[in-house]
């Protein structure tokens, strides 16, 4: 019954660059995840089709079954005994909800920031990346939609009054994360995963939320800096490229444009008239004042690899 459920479930998300299964966060965090439990999934990208507007990513489709958010989408696939966290006790398991909820207070804002609202990234690699994997003309409306999602949320978290513009968070953003990197190194040390010698739904998320931050190229990022120094996490990441993606495809080719019906037509000739605005909005952006408003055996790491190689 398992393996018929897992050939049905399909994971719509984004694609994959920088040597990343796919470069968005919570996508990573699931892919990740069902590789660490067995479970089998059929992987679709959003790209180049007009889901890159709609769709809320990741999400995984099983029968009548449509699952959002990966919190959401970890518990469904336990149920169906896809679960990377059998072995953990009750104490370890506290333990991961605490390290999650770190992550997305802690870690969360700044990443959107890096990406999200740094000016120099933001221009020179993530609208790029999401515009060129948008068709048209949602190439000029996905990046700023992203943008402003971002931007928003990081002051709904963040910015307490009187506080309204994102320069004034700034500091604090990035003095958490690199204080939650900090703590992320010291729990693992010199193991290759955060509880035992099989990786756990923590894993996933704490690869999922610093493989893009780690793998990107960025040409102003202060916290990439500081997580490149952290040998032991950044080995973390590598460790699980190699042993769980290395055989992995992360750049499939683009589909066939989807046909545009007479609503899309109409869209397009709308989007071509705005285009200018939508540019000049997007350069005023940061600028604006916002206002609060059953686990397969466990593969041998590359370490343990090298440790059982015959001198």
């Amino acid at each position: 019954m398992n393996q018929n459920m897992a050939a049905a479930m399909e994971l719509r998300c984004w694609g994959g660059d920088w040597g990343l299964p796919s470069v968005h966060s919570e996508s990573l965090v699931v892919l990740a995840y069902a590789k660490f439990s067995g479970a089998k999934l059929t992987v679709s990208p959003i790209d180049w089709t007009w889901k890159t507007l709609t769709a809320t990513v990741p999400e995984l489709i099983c029968g009548n079954s449509a699952l959002q958010e990966p919190t959401q989408i970890l518990n469904f696939l336990r149920k169906q005994r896809f679960n990377a966290d059998y072995e953990l006790s009750a104490r370890q398991g506290a333990d991961t909800m605490a390290y999650i909820a770190l992550l997305e207070e802690k870690l969360r804002p700044a990443l959107l920031h890096t990406f999200w609202v740094d000016a120099e990234n933001y221009a020179n690699v993530t609208r790029p990346w999401f515009a060129s994997r948008s068709p048209f003309p949602l190439n000029f409306l996905v990046p700023i939609s992203h943008a402003n999602t971002a931007l928003s949320r990081i002051l709904l978290t963040k910015g307490e009054a009187p506080l309204h513009r994102i320069t004034e968070v700034e500091g604090k953003i990035y003095s958490d994360a690199k204080e939650c990197l900090n703590l992320l190194s010291y729990r693992l040390g010199s193991a290759n995963y955060f509880f035992g010698n099989s990786p756990t739904s923590l894993d996933a998320f704490v690869f999922g939320f610093l493989a893009p931050l780690y793998k990107a190229s960025l040409p102003s990022s202060p916290l990439q800096s500081h997580l490149r120094q952290l040998d032991n996490i950044t080995g973390f990441c590598d460790n699980i490229l190699a042993v769980y993606f290395s055989s992995d495809h992360p750049c499939p080719p683009p589909p066939v444009q989807e046909t545009m019906d007479a609503n899309l037509q109409k869209l397009t000739q709308l989007v071509n008239k705005e285009s200018n605005l939508i540019e000049k909005m997007d350069d005023n952006l940061r600028s604006s004042p916002q206002h609060k408003p059953h686990r397969p055996d466990p593969k041998p790491s590359l370490a343990s690899e090298k440790n059982s190689t015959p001198a």
